[in-house]
């Protein structure tokens, strides 16, 4: 990957247009600068990661790519646009960490609320859709289930069938796998493969499950709070194997620096 991301990165068959692009970028808080210089480029179809130990910047990293807070600096175009928009439907879908669903609302209300907030679609086509949805992330027959009657794993897979609701080109997962025990993370890490390889959608994780990385990353960066910026990318097995950097081989594997 080039040090330095423009609206173009190279892949294995020549140029092709990246998804997201950061150049120079700064954020942080206020005067607070969290992490700076960042240069990235995602290309279309990926599964990137975010990597980081606590407090490193990876979840203010991801609130700016999808809007929520502002850079203090430099250049970021998530799907050839500024991320933060005042009009018209979400160019992308974010799974939160809890899975944000509505307590009040079934799991079709869940999936179907985007619809219903940024289409025309009558009640009949919107349920269409969301049974596809639901059944897409393997929850065909729960739609009037509420979100207390289901179990971590399955609201994370309810997140992410919202999260597809509008056909976006590109997936933000924040911390996926939290909270769920082994078994439910590997299927979960499944469905976000198969779901990448069956719909040519582009996936950006932050996370710190390892297991998950080396299981579903293409690429990741490796953010660091000590040097205010991106210590390592590339392939996260690659990495852990071969980097040179104390500080890169700790984080992949485990240990003190």
């Amino acid at each position: 990957m080039p040090s330095r991301a423009d609206a173009t990165t190279i892949a294995a068959g020549g140029a092709t247009r990246a998804i997201i692009a950061a150049e120079a970028l700064a954020i942080g808080y206020g005067e607070t600068v969290v992490l700076e210089g960042l240069d990235f480029a995602v290309p279309h179809g990926e599964v990137f990661a975010i990597l980081g130990g606590s407090g490193s910047g990876k979840s203010t990293l991801l609130r700016n790519l999808i809007g929520l807070d502002r850079p203090l600096a430099g250049r970021l175009l998530v799907d050839g646009a500024p991320p933060v928009q005042t009009t018209g439907p979400p160019r992308f879908g974010v799974l939160f960490q809890s899975g944000a669903l509505f307590g009040s609302m079934t799991l079709a209300q869940n999936v179907g609320l985007p619809l219903r907030k940024w289409t025309d679609l009558d009640a009949s086509a919107i349920d269409v859709i969301v049974r596809s949805k639901l059944r897409l992330v393997g929850l065909e027959g729960f739609e009037n289930h509420l979100p207390a009657e289901i179990s971590g794993g399955m609201k994370k897979r309810a997140g992410i069938a919202r999260a597809l609701a509008l056909d976006p080109p590109l997936l933000f997962l924040d911390e996926p796998s939290a909270g769920l025990d082994p078994v439910s993370s590997v299927e979960l890490d499944e469905l976000i493969l198969t779901l990448g390889r069956s719909l040519g959608m582009t996936t950006v994780i932050v996370t710190h499950e390892l297991a998950s990385i080396f299981a579903i990353a293409t690429t990741c960066i490796l953010v660091d709070r000590g040097a205010r910026g991106i210590i390592a990318r590339g392939d996260p097995r690659h990495l852990r194997d071969a980097s040179d950097d104390a500080r890169v081989r700790a984080f992949f594997n485990r240990s003190s620096v």
